[in-house]
């Protein structure tokens, strides 16, 4: 069980450190249904200039066309765009979204990408969102009919993650207590 200890912990600093060392991060995933939120947090240690964060999902059509919007660590709606592929020109194509910020405080931030008409519903994330409390319709059967594949960069950042949905953090937390189960259960 030690080892097992000492192996993850291993893994949760080796995570720390390469996120710490690099400026410029980039995450990918899918979006299922049109209701989804797919959450990202960003730090700044310091003020900071030339921050950019942006989507390059749309992939000429070829995915769903996303929105992003920027909010405080406190849930504060800073910004939100659909449709500006002028942030990373060298990846984004029409529709895409995100922010150049000539100025960004030191700070918590999170960003929010969602699929087209699901905008924030007011200035305040526990506002929700337009699709909130619809029955979820999946993104290929949605009005879009592409792919829920995402791509989202950071630039100028310290520190940057997707936040992980429920359901994963439950599923990983089962499966490291199935695995010390196991362990105690055959003593080895």
């Amino acid at each position: 069980m030690k080892r097992l200890v000492v192996f993850l912990m291993a893994i949760g600093l080796l995570c720390c450190a390469v996120g710490a060392q690099a400026n410029t991060f980039n995450f990918t995933g899918n979006i299922n249904y049109h209701t989804d939120v797919v959450y990202f947090n960003f730090s700044l240690a310091n003020n900071a200039t030339n921050v950019r964060v942006w989507t390059d999902s749309f992939q000429n059509g070829a995915n769903f066309d996303p929105i992003a919007a920027l909010w405080t660590e406190a849930g504060n709606l800073i910004a939100e765009n659909d449709d500006n592929d002028t942030v990373n020109p060298a990846t984004q194509t029409p529709r895409d979204s995100g922010f150049t910020l000539p100025t960004l405080a030191a700070g918590k931030y999170r960003l929010t990408v969602v699929t087209y008409w699901n905008f924030a519903n007011g200035f305040t994330l526990a506002d929700g969102f337009t699709f909130d409390g619809e029955t979820p319709i999946p993104i290929e059967q949605h009005w879009q009919m592409a792919p829920g594949y995402y791509s989202v960069g950071f630039d100028g950042v310290d520190q940057a993650s997707p936040v992980p949905i429920p359901g994963a953090v439950w599923l990983l937390g089962s499966g490291l207590l199935a695995m010390g189960g196991l362990r105690r259960k055959f003593g080895k």
